[in-house]
Formats: structure tokens, sequence, C-alpha cells
């Protein structure tokens, strides 16, 4: 298994034939962030949304009320996370690869890097705001919340830097520059 998007629109009216574009290139943004990250093995869901839907989300698990461009929720956070699933969940399928790791072939979730959310009608805007491309912003988000699946953080100007700057090396490597 390599790195995989799955995604879901909950936009009204959403999902249409633009946002299967927008997921080849996030697929391939995918590929690169993941490649430079040595992440070779993963799933990552992405739930496009509008600005009440992540304003809900934000309010629910920051409680902070008010919408934002993007969140991210890991499952590589913590031991101790609080995921339930089934025992008898059938973790190899014919045609697939086998579990190498005995301990986790009946987690269903082993696979799961996590979850990204963003607001689309937030990042059309940030897009204009900024002067680049709406693809350019909605890259540049999904690889931030990638990027927060795996621990990175901007909590301080050191750890900013580092985190921009490898947000900035995937884009870039994409063709997507300002």
């Amino acid at each position: 298994m390599s790195l995989s998007l799955e995604w879901i629109d909950e936009r009204d009216n959403g999902a249409g034939e633009k946002e299967e574009q927008w997921m080849d290139l996030l697929e391939k943004l995918l590929n690169i962030a993941g490649e430079k990250e040595e992440i070779a093995r993963g799933i990552v869901t992405l739930t496009l949304t509008d600005d009440e839907g992540i304003r809900e989300l934000n309010r629910q698990y920051r409680g902070l009320d008010s919408a934002t461009d993007v969140l991210s929720f890991s499952l590589l956070e913590g031991e101790e996370a609080d995921i339930h699933y089934d025992d008898e969940y059938e973790a190899s399928e014919e045609g697939q690869e086998e579990w190498v790791d005995e301990a986790e072939a009946n987690n269903p979730f082993a696979d799961m890097l996590g979850d990204i959310v963003i607001s689309v009608p937030r990042a059309e805007l940030q897009a204009q705001e900024y002067g680049h491309s709406f693809e350019r912003e909605l890259g540049f988000l999904f690889v931030h919340g990638f990027l927060h699946l795996l621990g990175y953080d901007h909590g301080d100007e050191e750890a900013e830097r580092e985190m921009f700057s490898k947000q900035e090396a995937v884009l870039a490597e994409a063709g997507l520059t300002r």
C-alpha cells in the first residue's frame, strides 16, 4: 500500500468535475510530501466544507467559535487515542498486502494518518487576498494540514520556519508558486 487520499464533499452542490481535478492535484501533493517526509504508507481523509461546517468543528474540538481555513485531526498522536473498532474486522482481503504487524492485523485504523478539513469558501477568499491561484491556496492548506497530521506545528518562530519551509518545498516541486 502507498499513500492514498479519500475525500468527502459536504458542501451543497459540491463534488463536481472541478473537485475531481482538485483531488488529482492533492494526491500529487500528498505523494510529494510523503516522499519528503519518508512516509510510504497511509490514508489521509479530506473533507471539503463551508465556513459554517468548519466553524462547528472548530467550536466542538478547539473551543473557538469562528471559521478557520483548515483543521487537522491526527490519528498518529498519542498512544492512548480514543479509537474504537470491531475486533472482527477482516484486515486483509484477497489481492491486497498482508499485515506484517500481527498486533495491528485487526485494527482497521492502522493505516489512517488522520483527517484534514478545508473550508473551500475560506480558501477562495484567501487566494484572492494573497493574489495567487485557488489551486495554490488549496494545495497550501492541504500540505499544511498533512504536516500537522505528522506532528509539525508552528507554535514558535523556529517551528513555523521549519513547517512553512517544508510546505513551500512541496508546493514548488508541484509547480504551485506564488
